[in-house]
Order: structure tokens, then sequence, then C-alpha cells
């Protein structure tokens, strides 16, 4: 056996000869610990790698007639991936701690009427049975095994040749090979590197929850992204019901479309029209309380959106927001205040979007400069409107993208009117929907 010694970053997963006090990829301080490597003779390994004989093949040989995708039952999971599981591939899903990655993968596993393997590194079989019982979806095809090892977990498969494999999670594993321990850089690159082997020769799906770092990102090397076929972070407020999956990778299939699930004592239930359970019934005005049409993906999803104006009791006003850019208020304000005159930089601001999501999209900017107006002035707005654009710095609204499907949505929810930039290119006769198009911020001064 060869001894090794490397000093790796335990927060980017950047490797170095010595220890150094600050990581120079990710900045950090003290994050650079030592790990002790072992690996096999090189002769060795160098003799058997000769006796593999390798065949060559021209592209047209290569026969994809047999490809197909294995179904979840999981309407919303089966979206994200692209239509289904694609036999030999390995699935890295991540999220914060709680947030129910595991309960997840559990009723994936209930739900499949394939031999499935369930192995936990964390739990105990008792405690996954208690959220099974409590899930409760009974199915004989899935085993479970709590084991860590990879040595023994690939006898184990050798033994029950499962038809899709469940790891949760990727950093309680480790490998007889390398002599750091479980969790370390080393130890996650070995053995997902172990894991995606079996995938590709046996051909097994293998789904991998993996843990998150305090930046959101997938605790471990980076190269692990890079390793798997695709990446699915699973997202939301613990504090609220709902959970948003998306894909920020994925090698057989589009990273536009979500997954929205609602959490409940009995798991995670599909939610097909989230625009529903997200905007609050209400039929009279209420100030600072508007309705955006937005796109998570390739979904149209209609959020309330509510903001709070008030006079700073403090010397320097508050800026407060939850599910939005901070950034993104600042520049609203600035353009509310150059373009219309609105003094608003000795009053305090908070914004929020109902229902714990977090939205990205720049088409709910209309809708927050009509909220923040609404509340300053004291005046409501009618539930039976929506908003989609975006504000420009000039204070011009620019058009945004999949206009027709934001209409339609808003259309089919029974809204009576929708507040569009008039540099979207629509014909209002196709629609029953009241649109109307707004040119600047200054044409809302008819409204609030």
């Amino acid at each position: 056996m060869k001894t090794k010694t490397i000093y790796y970053c335990q927060n980017c997963g950047a490797q170095y000869s010595k220890w150094m006090g600050q990581c120079t990829v990710c900045k950090e301080w003290n994050t650079i610990t030592e790990e002790v490597i072992s690996k096999k003779d090189s002769k060795k390994s160098g003799n058997h790698a000769a006796h593999i004989k390798t065949k060559v093949r021209k592209l047209s040989e290569i026969d994809t007639a047999d490809e197909y995708r294995i179904t979840t039952n999981n309407g919303e999971l089966d979206n994200v991936l692209g239509g289904g599981i694609v036999p030999g591939s390995v699935i890295l899903l991540g999220g914060e701690p709680g947030i129910g990655k595991s309960t997840l993968m559990l009723q994936v596993a209930l739900q499949l009427p394939f031999n499935t393997l369930y192995i936990s590194g964390e739990e105990s079989p008792k405690q996954i049975r208690m959220r099974a019982e409590r899930i409760g979806i009974k199915n004989d095809n899935m085993k479970l095994l709590f084991e860590t090892n990879t040595q023994k977990i690939f006898h184990v498969l050798e033994q029950e040749k499962p038809d899709i494999l469940v790891i949760d999670s990727i950093q309680t594993l480790h490998t007889d090979y390398i002599e750091s321990s479980a969790g370390s850089i080393s130890q996650i690159r070995e053995t997902t590197s172990e894991i995606i082997q079996f995938a590709k020769k046996t051909n097994t799906p293998v789904f991998i929850i993996g843990h998150i770092n305090k930046e959101g990102q997938i605790a471990g090397p980076k190269v692990l992204e890079h390793m798997v076929d695709t990446v699915l972070q699973f997202e939301g407020d613990r504090n609220h019901l709902f959970r948003i999956l998306r894909a920020n990778k994925n090698r057989f299939g589009s990273t536009h479309e979500i997954g929205i699930y609602e959490m409940n004592n009995k798991g995670l239930t599909e939610i097909k029209n989230p625009s529903k359970l997200l905007l609050t019934t209400h039929d009279s005005e209420l100030s600072g309380t508007v309705i955006a049409v937005s796109m998570e993906g390739l979904r149209p999803l209609l959020v309330e959106v509510q903001a709070l104006v008030s006079t700073a009791v403090y010397g320097t006003p508050q800026r407060t927001t939850t599910g939005y850019d901070i950034k993104r208020l600042h520049m609203i304000l600035a353009v509310l205040e150059k373009r219309m005159g609105f003094k608003l930089s000795a009053k305090d601001v908070f914004l929020n979007i109902t229902g714990g999501i977090k939205i990205d999209d720049p088409a709910i900017d209309l809708a927050v400069a009509v909220a923040i107006l609404s509340s300053n002035n004291d005046e409501g707005i009618s539930p039976q409107w929506a908003f989609a654009g975006e504000i420009g710095l000039t204070g011009e609204v620019r058009p945004v993208n999949r206009i027709e499907q934001r209409i339609s949505e808003a259309e089919k929810l029974g809204f009576e009117r929708i507040f569009i930039s008039k540099h979207n290119k629509i014909n209002p006769k196709n629609y029953q929907i009241d649109i109307n198009l707004i040119n600047e911020i200054q044409d809302l001064k008819r409204l609030v």
C-alpha cells in the first residue's frame, strides 16, 4: 500500500500539497484539513489494466432503440427528470436539513413497483419503518439496509440485484481504499466514483441524497456535481408547507421544469395547481396586496405580493424582504423615487411573497411596484387584477417571456384584468380576460 497525505478544503474541495490558513479558491479561513489517502500498488493496478480488452465502436453501431424511462408514479418528480428515470443514471438530491429529502425518496421508493433497495447510513430501520407507516404506503418490493461501508454494500448488491438503489446519504459512506473519515472530501469523491461505476456497469438507476453547506451548495468537492447525471435541489422554508424540486443539471432532459409539493402529516403531496393554494381568498380591496403572474420553470404560477410602507421610526429606514431579492427591491424603490417623485427614502419598506417560496422571476417587478405604491397611498387594488412586467432603470415596463402562458393562467383562475408591457406582442382578441398595456411606470398613477 502506498500512503499519501493531501490537504483539502472542506468547503469547496480544493486540493493543496501543504496546509494554508485561507483557501485561495473559496476564500474561506481554517477550512483546509489534512487527509491520509491509501491507494493500491501502481504496479499491480497497471498489470491488471493491461489485460483488460476494450473495443472501439462507430457511433452508428450503437443501438438506442431499447432506450426507455422508468416512471416513478410521482408526476412532479417525473416532470423534473424529463419524463422518468433513465436506466443507469445517477441522480443527486440536495437540500437543507429537515426539508424532506429522505421523506421524498422513501415515498418514491415505496411507490415503485420494482425491487428497490434503500440504504440508510443515518437512520435505523425502525425509524424508517415508522416514517413509512406515517406515509401510509405498503410495499414489500422495497428492502432496507443499514450499512455505510461500500465494500459490504456492493456485496449485498450482488446478492439482491435491485432494480433501483437509494442511498441516504453520500456523506455517511466510506470505502476501505481511503483512510480518511467518512464525510471527508476524498471519501465522498471515492465512494461516489464507486457508485457511478456500479450504476453504469449494471444499468441500475441510483438516487443519492447529499447534504448542503452554509452557502446552500451540495457539500463535498465541486466535481461531485460533474460526476453525476442529474442534480436536483429540494427547496423551501421549513416553517411553511410548500417545497419546490428543481433540476440544476440534467443530462437527459430540461432544467426548466420544477415540481411543487405540500408537506403534511402523511408525507409530501403533489400540487397540480399551486396558484390556487398560494393565493389568499378575499373579496375586498386591500392596500399593499397585489397578484403577480410568475413563471417557475415552464409552469405559470400566480403569487401574492404584500408590501408595507410606513414612516421610519428610527433614523435609518429598514428594507426587508421575504422570498424576493433585496437588491431588486432597492432598484425598484430608486426608480419609483426618481421617475415618479415618490419620497420613499425616509420610509420603512417591508415586502413579502406569501407561501414561503422564493421568486427570482423579474416579471413580478410590476406587481412589487404597484404593491409599494398601494401601501404608500393606502389605496386598495382589486383582487381580480394580475400583473406581469419587468421594470427597467429608465422607468419603462419591459416585456417578459411566455406571456401567453401567463395570460392563460390568469384567465383560467378567473381574473378579470391583467397588466402587461406594451411591448409584448399579443392579440387581445384571443383572450376573454381584459388586457391592459403599460408603457412606463408613470402609467401606474391612474391605478394608485
